[in-house]
């Protein structure tokens, strides 16, 4: 087996995305055969070892790739801040999973829990420009020119731009407003903050894609084990694995919750 670059097989072993892994070994906690390791250099698991604040690093295991419908009120995180649930208690897996991406804690929507560190990296990265879709209940029907000035991009109230984006307005149903918005940047709560500089109000926010992932007819608090063909799928898309499937946990025979 070749030597791969350490922070690689960090997150093929579930310790987190590539990025969080790179800030690890920045850190001074990595070491291979009793050296701390610098950010770039290699390893062999099957001849070296690696370790992770004095831990040994295993060779990875079968991934798990996990949808969940995201409720109001549960974070999207694998810490709890201030009491609030997290996405992880939400599954309970007895393996150390992660969250792809985060929603605001009164968002909704679909959630990516994996310990694929590979597969994280690519999709939250911005430079690899991943969509991902939203419906989104506002308080009011925006303008023509509202809506042109959203899909160009504005710069938002701490001035850094919101870069240009696709925004359509949905039929109308009764009295409430929805639109779709698909992102490839993704700044934290960027939709609810643009909205406020156009004078809107978000009052219902939904992710219903990531990627080529969709949230599906997934209820509410409920998730679902992808099956090996859909974690083929969504790797390949990532750019990664092209013509293979990786090596995944088979799925549960019933819906989580």
């Amino acid at each position: 087996m070749p030597a791969d670059k350490v922070q690689k097989l960090m997150a093929q072993a579930g310790l987190g995305s590539r990025r969080a892994c790179e800030q690890t070994i920045r850190q001074g906690r990595v070491s291979v055969n009793g050296q701390v390791v610098r950010l770039g250099e290699r390893a062999d698991l099957q001849t070296d070892e690696v370790r992770v604040d004095g831990v040994p690093l295993r060779a990875s295991e079968p991934l798990t790739y996990i949808a969940l419908h995201k409720p109001p009120g549960v974070l999207s995180s694998s810490q709890s801040q201030g009491g609030h649930p997290t996405v992880i208690e939400l599954v309970g897996s007895e393996r150390r999973l992660y969250p792809v991406g985060r929603l605001d804690l009164e968002s909704e929507g679909l959630m990516l829990l994996t310990n694929d560190g590979e597969l994280a990296y690519r999709l939250t990265h911005p430079r690899f420009e991943h969509e991902k879709e939203y419906r989104v209940r506002l308080d009011r029907r925006p303008t023509q020119d509202e809506l042109r000035r959203w899909r160009e991009g504005m710069a938002l109230a701490d001035g850094q731009p919101a870069l240009p984006c696709r925004v359509d307005l949905e039929p109308p149903k009764g009295e409430q407003v929805w639109i779709q918005v698909i992102l490839t940047q993704g700044r934290k709560r960027q939709i609810r903050e643009t909205a406020e500089v156009l004078g809107l109000r978000v009052q219902r926010l939904i992710r219903t894609r990531l990627a080529g992932l969709p949230l599906g007819q997934l209820p509410i608090g409920r998730w679902r084990e992808l099956e090996p063909s859909e974690a083929a799928r969504l790797r390949r898309a990532a750019g990664l694995d092209r013509g293979n499937h990786p090596r995944v946990t088979r799925p549960s025979a019933h819906e989580g919750g």
